[in-house]
């Protein structure tokens, strides 16, 4: 397909919609027919100010990019890629030279839009195509930030339930910025929003969190999650937890400081406890008996725990400034379109 030339106008501007993909050979096609079809259809919603159809307003591009797929994820986009498309319509894809992570993908995707607004949608049908009228209304009401909310996921494990809820209840209460329990990376951003994110130089990077740190005017859509109908979910529960870690790190000094607040704690303790041991055993005898090798060995390995969780808190950080000053690019990219 021949490239579009875009200007911005109130009549036609361009929407980027930037799918990350990973071994979703079976999701591609059935995704690029919904956002079509999304596309093409009249607004019919109750609060909808105008009953026509996204293709009457906008043109789409839509970037696909495949991040080190083992599967057929990238033969598929190659064939929608080179099929005929509406004029409104640009298919496009970035291919990484290896698996990056979908943080990165996501990442390479925002670097490449071109458009007046840039949506990031999941491959697996999950994000509900449905709700793009109403990201694109709230952006037009005037809002720089459009964050798609969870309300309901059917296909999430008890474990996961759990840990999401953990999650957001201990980052809500560290973090430097606000944090929308189960806000997900189904995103609206304006232009502006756009160019202040990739000026961003952060590596281990939470697409979400650095989005959240801009700030900008924002507002929430809620949606229901559908179930994933093809492939395998591509972060496991270890993979979530390294993500959890990271977002920690990333978006909040407090870990850091917790060793120096358990130090303080228990040099608060430790200190009158060692003096009420010490006037027991050798001064006034109340009568507890504490043995001189029982009260070391105690102190010994509360000590070297405690050492042992402040070195683990440093290795993050670390390994986090470490991997920061390595100052590799982000990513590597085979071939585009």
């Amino acid at each position: 397909m021949g490239q579009k030339n875009h200007t911005k106008d109130m009549k036609r501007q361009l929407i980027s919609i930037v799918v990350p993909v990973y071994n979703e050979a079976g999701n591609v096609r059935p995704l690029t027919a919904a956002i079509t079809d999304q596309w093409r259809a009249k607004d019919t919603r109750k609060d909808s100010k105008e009953k026509v159809s996204l293709s009457d307003l906008y043109d789409v591009e839509v970037i696909f990019v495949d991040d080190g797929s083992d599967d057929d994820s990238l033969a598929r986009i190659r064939e929608i890629a080179g099929e005929e498309s509406p004029t409104w319509l640009t298919l496009r894809y970035i291919e990484f030279s290896r698996n990056f992570g979908k943080e990165i993908a996501t990442t390479a995707g925002i670097h490449d839009a071109r458009g007046d607004a840039c949506l990031m949608l999941d491959a697996d049908l999950q994000h509900p195509i449905s709700a793009l009228p109403e990201f694109i209304q709230k952006w037009r009401d005037g809002y720089e930030v459009v964050i798609g909310v969870r309300r309901e996921s059917k296909s999430d494990s008890m474990i996961k339930k759990i840990g999401g809820a953990f999650f957001y209840r201990i980052i809500g209460l560290i973090s430097n910025v606000p944090i929308v329990p189960h806000a997900t990376d189904y995103r609206l951003l304006d232009r502006k929003v756009v160019d202040a994110f990739n000026e961003l130089p952060e590596r281990d990077r939470i697409t979400r969190g650095l989005i959240d740190w801009l700030g900008f005017r924002r507002v929430l859509v809620h949606f229901d999650a559908a179930e994933r109908t093809q492939g395998e979910a591509g972060y496991s529960v270890i993979k979530l937890a390294n993500l959890a870690v990271t977002s920690v790190i990333s978006m909040s000094l407090f870990p850091l400081k917790l060793a120096a607040y358990l130090g303080m704690i228990i040099v608060t303790i430790a200190f009158p406890l060692g003096v009420f041991m010490f006037l027991d055993r050798y001064v006034v005898h109340w009568g507890f008996d504490f043995t001189g090798s029982a009260i070391l060995a105690v102190i010994v390995l509360f000590m070297i725990g405690i050492v042992l969780i402040c070195i683990g808190l440093l290795a993050f950080y670390v390994g986090h400034i470490y991997h920061e000053s390595q100052g590799r690019q982000l990513y590597v990219i085979r071939s585009k379109k």
